[in-house]
């Protein structure tokens, strides 16, 4: 039986893909069962091997065991689906309808895929490390293929870039949704390169050209060459209230997370009128280096009826969140602001979806 929670948001019920809740989303460190998840398949059986090969000195082929033997690290880490903010395109693009909070934070465990690729011992002539699930099906109602992705060989060998072969989420095992028994987990960047039921790891002296890589998760722009997908887009989200709630009319503490892949947040601001006047927010330490930040702001509904709440997000490097999402054929990437509407009514009791 998989745990899943009662309340996560059933995107598609075959193959599975749910959203977060908003209750969970209160949490710093998402329950495994409220964590989204995102399946481009039906869940696959694992042999309980990893093969590591391709342009390599030494091919491995590692047990469950053996990996249960090396050195391992946790790393809390946020992982947002590509799609996440999908339905808030218009028109709307092609792609599972993904509303906004498919997003979650959690303590994954492992070894390190730097570790892991010394062993192998990678040729000097090698430009990419691909990736391959046991997941597979047809892709788009064509060829089978498995799920898989790759990355630069410098990114896969770089230790600081904390890429995990995981085997652990939250203390425990992987469970199915998540990738058991070996997920990677690639801090920073969106949740498609963090290939789950990780069977294969091949070392190139060429790219790969998987259609997950090179024709999925790709941004098509209307007015641009085709884009890679890869880091996640500063962004920040209210999580309390949460959309729909009834609240009072009394003071209240307004609350949220923001995240950014690449580099670090270091404002957040608030509007409570629908985006026409913005105060900032008072920033918390964030839950690990690639994970999200707190972030809260105290406000006093000035009275009854409906009110948008939106929060947007900057980064050291001046990079801040849109007021519009910028479009693309497969609607990836969108970190506009969100619209939160809440009701204050002067007997309200904060009922709501995160309630």
């Amino acid at each position: 039986m998989i745990d899943r929670a009662d309340d996560l948001i059933l995107v598609r019920a075959s193959p599975f893909n749910a959203e977060t809740p908003y209750r969970a989303l209160a949490k710093p460190i998402t329950p495994v069962a409220s964590h989204y998840v995102r399946c481009n398949f039906p869940l696959p059986s694992h042999g309980g091997m990893l093969t590591v090969g391709g342009s390599v000195a030494n091919p491995l082929r590692l047990s469950l065991a053996d990996i249960a033997a090396m050195p391992a690290v946790t790393v809390p880490v946020t992982l947002e689906c590509a799609g996440n903010g999908r339905v808030g395109m218009q028109p709307l693009p092609v792609g599972e309808p993904w509303a906004g909070t498919a997003v979650g934070t959690a303590s994954w465990t492992g070894v390190p895929l730097a570790s892991v690729l010394a062993l192998a011992g990678p040729d000097s002539r090698a430009v990419e490390v691909a990736f391959l699930g046991a997941d597979n099906g047809p892709y788009k109602g064509g060829e089978t293929v498995h799920f898989g992705r790759s990355l630069a060989i410098g990114r896969a060998l770089d230790p600081t870039a904390l890429i995990l072969i995981a085997t652990m989420m939250n203390g425990d095992p992987l469970t199915p949704d998540h990738g058991a028994p070996l997920r990677l987990v690639v801090p920073g960047w969106y949740g498609m390169a963090s290939v789950k039921w990780l069977d294969r790891i091949e070392v190139r002296d060429g790219p790969f050209d998987g259609p997950y890589q090179v024709r999925s998760y790709v941004y098509e722009w209307d007015d641009g060459l085709p884009e890679p997908v890869s880091s996640a887009r500063v962004r920040a989200l209210v999580v309390d209230p949460a959309p729909g709630a009834v609240i009072g009319l009394g003071p209240r503490t307004v609350r949220g997370w923001a995240w950014s892949g690449g580099t670090a947040v270091t404002a957040v601001e608030l509007s409570t009128d629908g985006g026409d006047a913005w105060r900032n927010a008072e920033l918390g330490e964030p839950v690990g280096d690639w994970a999200w930040r707190p972030w809260s702001c105290d406000w006093t509904p000035g009275g009854e009826g409906r009110h948008v709440l939106r929060a947007r997000a900057t980064t050291v490097t001046g990079e801040t969140q849109p007021d519009r999402p910028r479009w693309n054929r497969q609607g990836y990437g969108n970190n506009a602001t969100l619209a939160v509407v809440v009701d204050v009514r002067a007997n309200g009791r904060d009922e709501g979806e995160g309630r």
